[in-house]
């Protein structure tokens, strides 16, 4: 038993587990410890396992176990010999205060003898994690096709809210100018119908004020066919009118003569 086979046995074990125990000496224990920021944060490192060390027991004993089944002997053996070399390794520990791990790193003894491990800045523990590079955020240059798309990309966007806007003004200006010629066109209707109605009145007036000059018998007779003639003509100016408007403004003729869903079936029609 030596220390490349102990700290071979350790690093196959590792990466199956999270922890490893050395009877009598301690406890490697490997955490898996996420991505970090680093260079002022323009450098993002992968997330890696970290081998570390405790100096507590465990009923761990697979360490015994491997050696056993590596070396053809039965465990009762192999925990045997295991004991009697983690002792001395202690004892070294403690005397040197360092003792390598070929492949691992370094487990050390501070004056207190109390245990810690350094691992080697290139030990890989996280097989999960094979090909993750630490990423750079200063190393990536635009090419001129990516300026260029992402320019286009602005434009676009600066665009579209100046088209909407646009084509929405233009609606309210047409909607403005229908309801500006509805509105003269129900003035030109209410001026019409207001003059046909006073010269019906007045041809009516005249006419009546000539008829009760006349004696009473012819009265009755002419009254009554100027009522009629009266109530003829404004039907004809009416009529006119409403012809009139037909031409002038068919959409509000259309507004009088339908409802709102009338128009909207005959306009999909």
């Amino acid at each position: 038993m030596d220390i490349d086979l102990l700290s071979k046995m350790v690093g196959e074990l590792i990466l199956d587990s999270d922890e490893v125990a050395l009877p009598g000496v301690g406890t490697f224990v490997a955490e898996i410890m996420p991505s970090t920021f680093s260079d002022k944060g323009y450098t993002i490192n992968p997330p890696y396992r970290r081998l570390s060390f405790r100096q507590r027991e465990s009923r761990d004993n697979r360490l015994v176990e491997l050696y056993a089944s590596s070396n053809g002997v039965d465990v009762e053996t192999a925990a045997s010999i295991m004991g009697t070399f983690l002792k001395e390794l202690k004892e070294t520990l403690k005397v040197r205060k360092t003792i390598i791990f070929p492949g691992l790193g370094r487990l050390r003894a501070t004056r207190e003898n109390n245990f810690f491990f350094i691992p080697d800045e290139d030990l890989n523990i996280y097989p999960e994690g094979f090909g993750l590079e630490p990423v750079s955020l200063k190393t990536h240059v635009e090419t001129e096709d990516e300026m260029r798309s992402a320019v286009e990309s602005l434009q676009q966007i600066l665009e579209e809210p100046a088209e909407a806007a646009a084509a929405a003004e233009e609606v309210a200006q047409e909607a403005v100018a229908e309801e500006a010629a509805e509105a003269v066109a129900e003035k030109i209707a209410d001026e019409i119908a207001v003059n046909a109605v006073e010269e019906v009145a007045e041809e009516t007036a005249g006419a009546v004020a000539e008829v009760e000059s006349e004696p009473v018998a012819e009265r009755k007779g002419r009254k009554w066919w100027i009522v009629a003639a009266a109530v003829l003509g404004a039907a004809v100016l009416l009529l006119a009118v409403f012809v009139l408007l037909a031409h002038v403004a068919p959409d509000f003729i259309d507004s009088i003569l339908y409802t709102k869903e009338e128009l909207d079936i005959i306009h999909r029609i």
